[in-house]
């Protein structure tokens, strides 16, 4: 297959584009600010914003399959900067979106757990999102967005962590790096997710789109957990101090953005597609510590900077 990835910068596009390239598919990964530098696929430049950067990329790269990662995806950014998170998580999804339906390339778009308010959890693909966050609510409006212009299209909304380029981008990340340097970290207590190795996301991406679905899924661990014990896992298996971990109430943290508490959910509908449950948070977290093992952090880090092909 030739697959499109966008934000292959960023923490999920980074490793979809580099999952995708190790089974022999054909990539090509964009990116805008952050130069990156790779002989796994071939890195495009390009501006979504700009007007007929999407087309002139499909035109390009004649995609079987576009996997669409880039976001404005830190909530403080864009609670400070609404307009700019409208413009790249609701108005580029739908662009996108039309474009694919015009040049048929199959699109999965991907969203958040972040569209739901947190009040109760086990959320399904029929519950109706409350966004807390100006990011929250863009994404939810990237979704409607995409279904507006594509029904075709496939969104998945995700929950991750893993290695990124930038060493900055996943909360493993955050803990792991701040407990190996002996810095104490805070992790709320009353924050619960079901957080999905980025490594196995890009692989039940391709198993979604090699089965051809459509429509809204939820992507994300059969195992759910609070983000402090989230933490305390890491530090566990890494054989680290624990106890840098202090349990906070997310309350108070003095976050600009709003949190939402219970983000648990029931992901029936595409284990039952796909035939098997989602990973749980245990194996996941030993492929995270093999994968630092082998020095994958690093590999990802060398992406970093270099030479690229401007798209055009």
């Amino acid at each position: 297959m030739r697959i499109l990835v966008t934000g292959a910068s960023g923490l999920l596009g980074a490793n979809v584009a580099l999952e995708a390239a190790a089974k022999g598919h054909t990539v090509f990964g964009v990116a805008h600010r952050t130069p990156l530098n790779t002989q796994d696929f071939t890195v495009l430049t390009a501006n979504l914003l700009q007007t007929g950067a999407i087309e002139r990329l499909l035109e390009r790269t004649r995609p079987d399959w576009v996997i669409h990662c880039a976001a404005l995806a830190n909530l403080e950014d864009c609670e400070n900067n609404p307009e700019l998170a409208q413009r790249i998580n609701s108005q580029v999804p739908g662009i996108l979106a039309a474009a694919c339906r015009k040049g048929g390339a199959r699109l999965l778009h991907v969203s958040t757990d972040a569209v739901f308010d947190g009040q109760k959890g086990g959320y399904t693909e029929t519950d109706q999102p409350n966004p807390l966050s100006v990011y929250a609510q863009t994404k939810l409006d990237g979704e409607r967005a995409v279904v507006r212009a594509n029904t075709d299209a496939l969104i998945a909304r995700v929950n991750l962590f893993g290695f990124s380029p930038s060493g900055k981008r996943s909360l493993a990340e955050f803990f792991l790096y701040n407990l190996l340097a002996g810095e104490a970290v805070k992790g709320f207590t009353d924050v619960f997710f079901c957080p999905l190795l980025v490594n196995d996301v890009a692989h039940i991406f391709f198993e979604m789109l090699e089965r051809g679905l459509s429509g809204l899924y939820h992507v994300f661990s059969a195992e759910c957990l609070s983000k402090y014990d989230f933490g305390v896992r890491i530090a566990e298996r890494f054989g680290l101090d624990a106890g840098l971990i202090a349990p906070i109430s997310v309350a108070d943290f003095g976050l600009q953005a709003a949190r939402a508490p219970n983000l648990t959910m029931d992901t029936t509908r595409l284990s039952t597609v796909l035939g098997h449950p989602l990973p749980a948070f245990s194996p996941m977290l030993e492929r995270f510590y093999a994968l630092y093992q082998q020095g994958y952090p690093q590999k990802l880090s060398s992406m970093r900077g270099g030479e690229q092909l401007f798209a055009s």
